[in-house]
Parts: C-alpha cells; sequence; structure tokens
C-alpha cells in the first residue's frame, strides 16, 4: 500500500539545485520509497538531487508524490510541504 497526493511548485525559480539539495537532505533517512512524476517530464525516486532537478520543474508545475513504507501519511504530508515551499531569496526560510 502507498499514499499519494498532488503538490504544485511555488517557488518563482522552480526546483533548481538549492530546492533539489534541501528536499533530498530533508528526506535521505526515510526507510520507504519516495517518487515524485510530473506528467511531462517523467518521475524519479527521491534520492538523487540530479535526478530531482533533472524533471524541470518549474513554477506552477503539478507533480504527484507517492511514499511507501512507516509512516507515510506523515512522510507524504512533509514531502508536499518541501515541494510546495518558497525557496527564493531574500527569504529561503530554511
Amino acid at each position: 500500500m502507498s499514499a499519494k497526493a498532488k503538490a504544485t511548485i511555488m517557488n518563482e525559480a522552480g526546483i533548481h539545485c538549492r530546492p533539489s539539495t534541501h528536499i533530498i537532505k530533508t528526506v535521505r533517512d526515510y526507510p520507504g520509497r519516495m517518487q515524485v512524476t510530473h506528467a511531462e517530464n517523467g518521475s524519479c525516486h527521491l534520492t538523487s538531487m540530479l535526478d530531482l532537478m533533472i524533471l524541470g520543474l518549474t513554477c506552477g508545475s503539478e507533480v504527484e508524490i507517492e511514499v511507501e513504507g512507516p509512516d507515510e501519511e506523515l512522510q507524504l504530508k512533509k514531502l508536499v510541504e518541501l515541494f510546495e515551499h518558497i525557496y527564493d531569496f531574500p527569504d529561503a526560510g530554511m
């Protein structure tokens, strides 16, 4: 069984190097499986900053996030918040 939710990228510059790094570092110790899918650009497991950046997620892009493992609903909520977070300067909020 898995948990799924949609998220909309709110960061004006999209999910570039800095947000990708923050997302991957935040969830890297989760023992389950996490995947993000963009309808046009494909999908990746959330284990690599580079794989996440290759999806080319721009502001307004909608993604589907899927989590399978312990406390998957809680992890899913965290991921939705990370993908919808605004990382742009001057207040990165990290």
